[in-house]
């Protein structure tokens, strides 16, 4: 296989930090010094992944700014505009798409509420995965471990799903906030590992910085990126995704302990503590197992890569239709998430069938299973396929 060129980007042109495609050779441009001004110049590193030899290398250069430049959505100057997702996929526009679609169909902002059914359908499966705990306490551990991966994998990551719904107040509505974050620390019970404060604390942060190098903790590190470049590496990354998720903000973007966090773990504790006492090791093995399996490489977790991945050069963001939706809180509609967050999942699916002409043109996955089959085998994807972007940083309003 031939070594391919670099790709001279254009910052005028992709209006951001970003990997890309180009032939044989995967592009990670990171652009620094953004706040120079028009017609200033600003230094990039460009890193690139040979498939041939699975290396990554190096090369800095100077780009002159354009004399105007204005990004899309309102920013200038070389600044992100910090109130809304970027939307490659919309013809460039940034955050400009949803006010249009919100614009030309009212009905949808009445999407706006609460999902009156999302606590009973969680309070379900607390007690689904506390009785499982009662169950295995005389299974063989081979039993055990596979109805933690065939039937707890998929009730905890659903509850993660359902954790991540609560996170934009969608038990209990805006007006009660902190009602919804106690009911995610419910929810995060029978995961066994503290995890829902925290993950509200940085999934704020993948909305409002969707990409942000520093900012977004759910892009891959570079050292990720770098290490996992081959198919047995790649399978490895995924089988480990739990550790990445929990590990990685304390690396990228490093938070001060909120009170909530420390709350959720002592709640935690003691319910841990509880099962353990009344069902011994088996049922705690079988909780944190069932995180942990269900987590990694599993066929739900094939939306972890089909939500951002680069599958397609200047398509970041996918949505998937399929039948995994019913159980995982219609995570799979993804684009139409991140245009209206506020939209709890089980009316995600009204937003498309409202605005067809918004959402039914664009890349979309049919299958999580090939989604995972594609990232392991196919040389052009990796931790690494993710548009990364500056961002200035906004103020904090929460």
């Amino acid at each position: 296989m031939e070594r391919s060129s670099p790709l001279l980007l254009n910052l005028s042109d992709t209006r951001c930090a970003e990997w890309l495609a180009h032939d044989h050779t995967l592009l990670w441009l990171g652009v620094q010094g953004l706040e120079a001004p028009p017609g200033g110049f600003v230094t990039s590193e460009v890193f690139f992944c040979e498939v041939s030899s699975n290396c990554l290398r190096s090369q800095q250069w100077q780009h002159r700014l354009p004399q105007s430049w204005e990004l899309p959505g309102g920013g200038s100057e070389g600044s992100w505009r910090s109130s809304g997702p970027p939307s490659p996929q919309r013809a460039g526009v940034l955050a400009a798409a949803p006010q249009q679609v919100q614009a030309k169909y009212p009905a949808i902002k009445a999407l706006m509420r609460p999902d009156p059914h999302l606590k009973w359908t969680v309070l379900g499966m607390v007690l689904v995965q506390l009785l499982a705990c009662w169950l295995v306490r005389g299974l063989a551990w081979r039993w055990l471990l596979f109805w933690a991966y065939a039937f707890g994998g998929c009730v905890n990551h659903s509850l993660t799903l359902a954790i991540h719904d609560i996170s934009h107040n969608a038990a209990f509505g805006t007006a009660r906030a902190s009602h919804n974050r106690w009911f995610a620390i419910f929810a995060n019970l029978p995961m066994g590992v503290p995890y829902a404060a925290s993950f509200k604390k940085y999934h704020v942060d993948h909305h409002r910085y969707l990409g942000g190098d520093g900012l977004d903790v759910d892009v891959p590190t570079r050292l990720e990126g770098w290490l996992f470049c081959t198919p047995a590496r790649k399978l490895l990354w995924l089988a480990l995704q739990p550790f990445f998720y929990s590990l990685r903000p304390l690396c990228v973007n490093p938070k001060a302990v909120t009170r909530m966090e420390v709350l959720n773990a002592l709640v935690q504790l003691a319910a841990d503590a509880t099962i353990f006492a009344l069902g011994g090791v088996k049922p705690m093995v079988y909780l944190l197992a069932s995180s942990l399996l269900g987590l990694g490489l599993h066929p739900i977790s094939g939306h972890f890569v089909a939500e951002h991945y680069m599958f397609l050069k200047g398509h970041e963001t996918y949505s998937y239709y399929g039948p995994l939706n019913w159980i995982t809180f219609n995570v799979g509609y993804h684009m139409e998430h991140h245009d209206f967050p506020s939209i709890p999942g089980c009316n995600l699916p009204l937003v498309r069938k409202i605005a067809p002409e918004y959402y039914d043109h664009l890349p979309q996955h049919h299958s999580w299973v090939k989604v995972l089959w594609d990232f392991v085998f196919e040389d052009s994807l990796g931790p690494y396929a993710r548009v990364k972007r500056v961002c200035k940083l906004a103020e904090d309003r929460l």
